[in-house]
């Protein structure tokens, strides 16, 4: 069940700051590439699609890590329950930023660009920068569970204060509850 969570988790993460990512990187140099009546026009179509795919990507990859913080436990899941607080962050910042900002954008490919849209289309922009980053930290803290999980596991078991944790003897020999454990 753990390996599941896992796996989703990664996997809807990984999904999510990849698109982002490839937002932040392709789309808004290809949207300064072209004259502003295309980019509107473009920027409207892309978020027609991309307003339900992506909202529902923000809600499986939120349940996937909230599950991932209820089936792990210490640090590991500190750092889940980090990861969720962070997607939903992303989800507030798109859907209290960038998604009224969307509706501004698609009046104007429909009309014109006020004067002054320079200055929301660069807001958007930042927003977006802003979620990206924020959703690429949240990834980094699941692969950090996945990869890492079991040694945080370790850690918290073994500190140097925690008793019956095992001690390391002439030889490199593990003694203690340790040594039961076949480690």
């Amino acid at each position: 069940m753990v390996r599941s969570v896992k796996t989703l988790t990664l996997l809807f993460f990984g999904l999510l700051t990849g698109a982002f990512f490839y937002g932040a990187v392709n789309v808004v140099y290809a949207f300064h590439a072209v004259p502003l009546d295309v980019r509107l026009t473009f920027h409207s179509a892309l978020m027609e699609v991309n307003g339900y795919v992506m909202q529902a990507l923000m809600a499986v990859t939120v349940l996937s890590s909230l599950a991932l913080a209820v089936v792990t436990r210490g640090v590991p899941r500190l750092l889940a329950a980090g990861a969720t607080a962070l997607a939903v962050a992303v989800f507030l910042i798109t859907r209290f930023g960038n998604v009224p900002l969307h509706a501004r954008i698609k009046e104007w490919s429909l009309t014109s660009a006020p004067p002054g849209h320079e200055l929301v289309l660069q807001r958007w922009e930042t927003l977006h920068a802003v979620r990206t980053v924020v959703v690429l930290v949240a990834f980094l803290l699941v692969i950090a569970v996945t990869v890492f999980g079991d040694r945080f596991d370790r850690f918290g078991r073994s500190g140097a204060a925690g008793a019956g944790a095992g001690s390391v003897g002439a030889g490199g020999r593990v003694r203690g509850d340790r040594a039961k454990q076949g480690a």
